[in-house]
């Protein structure tokens, strides 16, 4: 901890919240207000204290990829491989998931239970008829021949079709203008047959007929296991997937260093740039005099964090940087990023809307994800995925929940909340206090304001020494919402600037 101690401090100003005004987010015309702070210098670890008083966490160790986010991974390797290009679902929003994702979270127990419920209707069912056409065997006319035929035909289109069948018997074809045809199945997706008839099979395949054998060779695929293992690939599996001689596209990842000082981002700089102009201007529909190189330097380039190189840290250092995609020796993606001691933090993204077909935001997101593990490897506490804000009632927003395992920050009592235990309440109330416990209090409040550190014509004093100076009422109110804002911890180490 004498390494932290040995740096300059950060030094902020703060902003008090202005009106209510228009949220960008939910289009409601008083929805937001704002408390702000502006840094002119600020340390990672001040950085991320002050996160953790206010965003939310994905935990990227116990993290598997979705099915849609494999669809994403999957539909890179071809496009590099082979220059597929499939257009068929391209994102509106940066890193916004399938539906069947958000589906897929909340009530993947439901959907386990079901195919377990499922499997064991058809095998009772397969077994009934089995042991019914035993019975039969001794009696050999064509008639019954004809009957048995037409009772196994229907047994496979009932099967097939994943109606229920609780019971399996021959429908006769009604009379026209007297109802739907039962002894056919009922229309459905070509995906969703193509299922049960994979259902079918195994259970063919199963002679006992039995639920146990039947899911110790299940994969989610409904295909036989693999021989090495049959563990699902992992993030890094999937992403990392060898390609092969003659790929038709080059992809590479390059960490860069948010500072004009260094080579690399200096000479990307006109490039990274343009790409900026371009994304505004397609994506958000930004004129082109509100995304020039000033607002995009001020934006994304200037960053307060001091870099820092720790003995026990990441070799990159802790910082701010821009990962940039390079496709063909072109850059086609940005992701700006800040590596703190606990942490990455995603921080902006923006690509070329030609690429949009690739869903760069969604693969973006999971090569940080993977990017946070590899850091890990080498800075044990390093741990965490923060992707900002989490917004349930704003699609925009929302999907930062589907990336799983996650947290959502109690805004009362500062702990973290797996994101399960806080959607109930969310769907209930924009605004929800996440701790059940009602004695529950923020351990990091402020509770000395006297100790707040000042800076104030260049000297630094307590706050207890500055307030005998000042006569002015509201310079009390303001100091003591910027106490209570970041905590104790943050407001003894940081340096409120006063004029």
């Amino acid at each position: 901890m004498a390494f932290w101690a040995a740096l300059s401090p950060s030094i902020v100003e703060y902003f008090e919240g202005e009106d209510f005004y228009r949220c960008g987010y939910c289009k409601n015309e008083s929805g937001s207000r704002s408390n702000g702070m502006w840094a002119h210098s600020m340390t990672v670890q001040d950085y991320q204290d002050l996160i953790d008083r206010g965003w939310r966490r994905c935990r990227p160790l116990q993290f598997q990829p979705s099915k849609s986010h494999k669809k994403v991974l999957k539909k890179m390797l071809k496009f590099l491989a082979k220059g597929e290009i499939s257009r068929g679902n391209c994102e509106d929003e940066p890193m916004e998931p399938a539906m069947e994702d958000a589906v897929a979270g909340d009530f993947g127990l439901i959907n386990k239970l079901d195919i377990q419920c499922d499997l064991k209707t058809l095998s009772d069912d397969l077994k009934e008829s089995l042991e019914s056409e035993e019975k039969k065997k001794g009696k050999s006319s064509k008639k019954e021949e004809s009957n048995e035929l037409s009772r196994s035909q229907d047994i496979e289109e009932k099967l097939g079709s994943g109606e229920p069948s609780h019971s399996v018997k021959v429908h006769t074809a009604p009379k026209p203008g007297k109802g739907a045809d039962l002894s056919k199945p009922p229309c459905r997706k070509a995906k969703e047959i193509r299922k049960e008839r994979k259902r079918l099979k195994l259970m063919q395949q199963n002679p006992d007929g039995e639920l146990g054998g039947l899911q110790a060779r299940r994969e989610p695929s409904f295909c036989p296991p693999k021989a090495k293992s049959n563990q699902p690939k992992s993030l890094e599996d999937l992403i990392f997937e060898s390609l092969p001689e003659n790929a038709s596209h080059k992809l590479e990842v390059r960490l860069v260093p948010v500072s004009f000082e260094d080579p690399e981002f200096k000479s990307s700089f006109s490039q990274s740039f343009s790409l900026y102009v371009k994304y505004q201007m397609a994506i958000h529909q930004d004129p082109p005099d509100e995304c020039g190189k000033t607002e995009f330097t001020r934006f994304l380039c200037n960053s307060p964090l001091e870099a820092e190189n720790p003995p026990n840290g990441p070799d990159c250092g802790y910082g701010s940087f821009h990962q940039q995609y390079w496709l063909d020796g072109k850059i086609i993606a940005v992701g700006v990023i800040d590596i703190l001691p606990y942490c990455v933090s995603s921080v902006y993204l923006y690509y070329d809307p030609d690429y949009s077909f690739l869903s760069l935001g969604v693969y973006s997101a999971l090569r940080e994800i993977a990017f946070t593990r590899q850091l890990h490897e080498k800075t044990s506490q390093l741990n965490y995925y923060y992707m900002g804000f989490y917004i349930h009632s704003c699609p925009k927003m929302k999907y930062k929940g589907q990336y799983r395992p996650s947290d959502l920050l109690c805004p009362e009592t500062y702990v973290w909340v797996p994101i399960e235990q806080c959607l109930p309440s969310l769907e209930n109330s924009k605004y929800c206090r996440f701790n059940q416990d009602p004695q529950a209090v923020d351990e990091g409040r402020s509770q000395e304001p006297d100790r707040l550190q000042v800076l104030y014509k260049k000297v630094v004093m307590p706050y207890g020494v500055y307030r005998k100076q000042q006569k002015d009422p509201s310079e009390e109110a303001a100091v003591l919402q910027y106490a209570r804002l970041v905590g104790q911890a943050c407001s003894e180490r940081m340096l409120l600037f006063r004029s």
